[in-house]
């Protein structure tokens, strides 16, 4: 349902983009750019980790630069735009953008493991619901990359949905708490990008999560 909902979003906002004067465009991009940015700040704010979720961000950043995961993430967006022979100038930064905004957050990795472990989809549907509409203002202004960004969706979400029995450790309170805390921070880089305020290479800051939740672990 989630990958649909990208895939569906991200058709409406490609057609209808075609159609829209480039004011409507920067406006939309620039209302999502403000909900992230509510949202990331939300999320960091009301978890009772903020100390360790900073902590974190500075390690996985250090981490991330040192792996140049964003760099490799923009080097499959650019194989795969080649691959599909697309012209598209924004399509690696559609691509990267919207990986990051779908599956960063705790509501990929609580949906998922319900919905693997007691069969609950609630908290997906409600997910799918906010990526599809974020696609359709994504595609229209940053192409067919946004499209598929379906693909890291059906295979993180699909990937924690199967092995949801195994990774049952991660809706613990103490975990989703500080993974709600570091994802916010993330959250709020990708708004921060959404506005052209800065450019954060969010992407290199994911190591943060894998810290966030092994400190929670640890320090519960």
């Amino acid at each position: 349902m989630n990958t649909s909902a990208v895939v569906i979003g991200s058709a409406i906002g490609l057609t209808a983009g075609t159609h829209l004067p480039s004011g409507i465009k920067i406006i939309l991009m620039q209302a999502l750019g403000l909900a992230t940015t509510v949202i990331g700040l939300r999320m960091a704010l009301e978890a009772q980790h903020v100390l360790l979720a900073i902590g974190c961000l500075l390690l996985g950043g250090v981490s991330g630069e040192l792996l140049c995961i964003e760099q490799r993430l923009e080097g499959l967006a650019d194989r795969l735009r080649r691959t599909l022979r697309s012209d598209s100038s924004r399509f690696v930064e559609g691509f990267v953008t919207a990986t990051l905004l779908y599956l960063t957050g705790a509501m990929t990795i609580v949906g998922s493991i319900q919905d693997g472990t007691i069969g609950d989809p609630s908290v997906l549907l409600l997910k799918s619901l906010l990526d599809g509409v974020a696609s359709v203002a994504l595609a229209s202004s940053l192409g067919i990359g946004v499209l598929f960004s379906a693909l890291p969706v059906l295979l993180v979400q699909g990937g924690i949905t199967l092995l949801a029995a195994q990774l049952s450790f991660l809706s613990q309170p103490v975990v989703l708490d500080a993974i709600n805390a570091t994802g916010g921070l993330l959250i709020l880089g990708i708004g921060i990008n959404l506005l052209e305020i800065g450019r954060i290479r969010v992407a290199n800051l994911l190591p943060a999560l894998g810290y966030a939740i092994i400190g929670a672990l640890l320090f519960s």
